[in-house]
C-alpha cells in the first residue's frame, strides 16, 4: 500500500490543493492525456436572445462569411478561430427566467452526472484546485434587481447561486489587495503559500520514487500543476507584474453610462488574472435577462430588453437591437485580442491558444422569447481540440451536448453534462 508520510501535506495542503484530484488519478478514474485540451475556460454572457436572420453567417461550413452590418460581423478579424454554432435548443426550457437558470447547467439536479452545478463550476473543481483562485467571476451591472434566478448564471449546487463582482475596484482589490503600503503583508502570504507548495512537492517527489510509470505521468502532472502556482503566486499582490492597472475609484459601476468602461474594466482584469496563473476558469456576465441598460453610447434611446421585442414592422427598432447586439460582439473581439496579446509563458504560445471561450445566450429568438436555436459560439486557438473556422448548424441538439464538449474541450471525461433525459454525448463533429 502506498502511504503518504507527512502529516503537515494533508493538514497543510493536501486536502484543500490536491488530495481530491491525486486520489481521483490514481484510482484511475481520470481519463488519460491522449488528447490536446483547453487549460482555460471564459463564460462570456449577453442577454435577450437574437434576431436570427441578423445573427447567421452565409455560407458553408468552412467558407462562410459574416455579411456587412450582421451582428457577428465586428468578429470577422477572428473568423478562424470561432466554432459558430446554430440550431441548438434548450429541451422544455422556455422564456427568460428558465433560459438563464439551465443557460449552463443543462437543468442538472443533484442527482445528474453534473451534480446541478453551471458547467464552469464543475470544471473548476476540475482545473481549478492548484491556482489561486478556483474560478473568478466578473459581472457588468448585474446586481440592481439583487440575487435572484433572472441575474445569475452560475450555480456552486443546485439553486445556490455565486454572484459576480459588479465592481472593477473591488475586483481589482480582490487580486491584488493583499499588499500593504510597504509590501510587507504581500511577503508574509507569499511566504506562506510557497512553503505550502514546497511540503507538497517533496511529498509529490518521494512518492513518484514509488509507483509505477504510468502513476509517474499522473503525479508529473500534479508536479507541473504546482509549478503553475507558483508562478501565479510570484505575482500575486503585484499589479504590474500581471499587466494589470487599478481602476479609477471614481468610477460609478451602477450608471448606465458607465457599462462600457466597466466592461472593459473587468475584461481587462480577467486577462490579467489568467496571464498570472491566479485562475483556469472565468465568466463575464454583461448584465442580466431582461436587460433594462440603454445604449446610449450608441445614440439608442431605448432599453435594450425593450428593443428585443421589436418586430419586423419597426425597422428602426430592429436596426437598434442589431446595433446593441453587434456592438456585444465587439467586446467579445476586444477580449480575443487581449487574449492573442497576452504569452503563455508554458507554452510558449499566446493565452488563446490556450483556452476556450464560450459566449452564451439564454434565448433564442428575441421576439418569440423562445429557447429554441439559441445562439452559441465558441473561440480558441492551436491547443484547444476542437477545429475552427467553421460555422455548424445542428438540428435541435439539445443545448446539454454543447456544455458536454466544452467539458470534453477541458479534459473532463464526463458523458453527458446536465439532464441526461435529454441529450447525452457531445455535439458531433466539433473536434
Amino acid at each position: 500500500m502506498i502511504r503518504i508520510g507527512r502529516r503537515n501535506f494533508v493538514a497543510g495542503v493536501g486536502a484543500s490543493l490536491l488530495a481530491s484530484p491525486l486520489l481521483r488519478f490514481l484510482a484511475g478514474e481520470a481519463r488519460a492525456q491522449t488528447t490536446t485540451h483547453a487549460k482555460r475556460l471564459i463564460v462570456f454572457f449577453t442577454p435577450n436572445g437574437t434576431i436570427h436572420s441578423q445573427w447567421r453567417p452565409t455560407g458553408t461550413e468552412e467558407a462562410f462569411t459574416f455579411p456587412a452590418g450582421s451582428i457577428l460581423e465586428p468578429l470577422a478579424r477572428h473568423q478562424q478561430n470561432l466554432l459558430i454554432c446554430d440550431g441548438i435548443d434548450f429541451v422544455d426550457v422556455s422564456n427568460h427566467s428558465p433560459g438563464m437558470a439551465a443557460m449552463l447547467t443543462g437543468s442538472g439536479t443533484a442527482q445528474s452526472t453534473s451534480g446541478g452545478l453551471s458547467v464552469d463550476q464543475y470544471l473548476a473543481r476540475q482545473v481549478g484546485q492548484a491556482t489561486r483562485f478556483q474560478s473568478l467571476e466578473f459581472g457588468v451591472q448585474t446586481s440592481a434587481w439583487g440575487a435572484q434566478q433572472q441575474t445569475r448564471m452560475v450555480y456552486s449546487a443546485p439553486g445556490t447561486f455565486v454572484s459576480p463582482e459588479d465592481n472593477p475596484l473591488n475586483a481589482f482589490q480582490r487580486l491584488f489587495g493583499t499588499l500593504s503600503p510597504d509590501g510587507s503583508t504581500a511577503d508574509k502570504v507569499l511566504r506562506r503559500r510557497q512553503s505550502m507548495l514546497d511540503v507538497a512537492r517533496a511529498e509529490l517527489n518521494d512518492l513518484s520514487q514509488r509507483v509505477g510509470a504510468e502513476e509517474q505521468r499522473k503525479l508529473e502532472q500534479h508536479l507541473e500543476a504546482l509549478r503553475q502556482t507558483e508562478r501565479g503566486l510570484s505575482g500575486a499582490g503585484d499589479a504590474s507584474a500581471c499587466g494589470a492597472t487599478q481602476p479609477s475609484s471614481s468610477l460609478d459601476a451602477r450608471a448606465n453610462d458607465n457599462f462600457p468602461a466597466v466592461g472593459r474594466a473587468q475584461m481587462d482584469l480577467l486577462v490579467s488574472a489568467l496571464a498570472c496563473g491566479m485562475t483556469n476558469v472565468a465568466s463575464i456576465q454583461w448584465t442580466h435577462t431582461v436587460a433594462p441598460q440603454v445604449f446610449t453610447w450608441l445614440g439608442v434611446g431605448e432599453g435594450h430588453h425593450e428593443l428585443s421585442h421589436k418586430d419586423d414592422s419597426n425597422a428602426q427598432g430592429v436596426a437598434n437591437f442589431v446595433k446593441c447586439e453587434r456592438w456585444f460582439a465587439e467586446q467579445l473581439a476586444y477580449l480575443l485580442d487581449a487574449l492573442k496579446g497576452r504569452p503563455d509563458l508554458e507554452t510558449g504560445g499566446t493565452l488563446l491558444d490556450s483556452t476556450l471561450v464560450l459566449w452564451a445566450k439564454e434565448l433564442g429568438d428575441s421576439r418569440l422569447h423562445n429557447c429554441r436555436s439559441v445562439p452559441f459560439v465558441l473561440a480558441g486557438g492551436s491547443q484547444c481540440p476542437m477545429r475552427f473556422g467553421r460555422y455548424l448548424r445542428f438540428n435541435g441538439a439539445p443545448h446539454q451536448q454543447i456544455l458536454t464538449s466544452v467539458c470534453h474541450a477541458m479534459g473532463a471525461g464526463i458523458d453527458t453534462f446536465g439532464d441526461a433525459t435529454r441529450g447525452s454525448g457531445p455535439l458531433p463533429g466539433l473536434v
